[in-house]
Formats: C-alpha cells, structure tokens, sequence
C-alpha cells in the first residue's frame, strides 16, 4: 500500500479524517495477515515508511506507523504519505547451546552437604 492521505477535509474534524486514516491502515493490515503463507515462510512482515511526502518518507517499525500519522497531524501538516509493504518473513533457528552450559541431570549433584 503506498498512499498519500490527507489530513484536512473540508467539512470534517480534523480528529475524524486522522481516525478514518488509522482505521484503513489497521484494516490494511488485517487484510495482509489473513491471506495464506506460502510454503516455507513463517509470518508476514511489513516494511514500513512514513513521512509528509513520498520524497521525504523515512523507514519505521510497524509499530510506529500510528505514531508517526499522529506526529505529522501535530505538526499540522496538510497530507501524510503512508508506504506499507508485504514481504515473507523466517524464522531464524534459536543457538544451540553446548553440552557444557547445560544443567545437571541430577539435582542432588548440586546440593551442599
């Protein structure tokens, strides 16, 4: 999704256009997530920008998109550019450990006498 939304309609509270633009981009996102993984892909992941213009867009954390619609609706700004993209995402394996970190299999080797 690349879109640029703006921030100031005629005729409707400025509070309103921001929660119509939250609300497409939570809608957005559901949409994405709901589709189904291809074989050997683990989640969906979103790249994220977002700035007052598409030139000036910069990368944020998924989790920041909200914040930064609200950040540029402070600053009283005309228009929002909002680019979400789908990408596949994996897993990484977690580090095996080495027989020597592991714990004793007996607790009574631990013990004080």
């Amino acid at each position: 999704m690349r879109k640029t939304y703006p921030l100031q309609v005629a005729g409707r509270h400025p509070d309103r256009v921001l929660d119509a633009i939250k609300h497409d981009v939570r809608k957005y996102l559901k949409r994405e997530r709901r589709r189904p993984l291809p074989a050997e892909v683990d989640f969906w992941d979103f790249q994220c920008q977002c700035g007052l213009s598409a030139e000036t867009a910069q990368p944020v954390h998924l989790s920041a998109v909200i914040a930064s619609i609200d950040a540029a609706a402070k600053e009283q700004a005309t228009q929002v550019y909002v680019e979400i993209l789908t990408t596949h995402g994996k897993r990484k394996p977690r580090p095996v450990m080495p027989d020597a970190q592991l714990l004793p299999e007996n607790e009574e080797d631990n013990l004080p006498e």
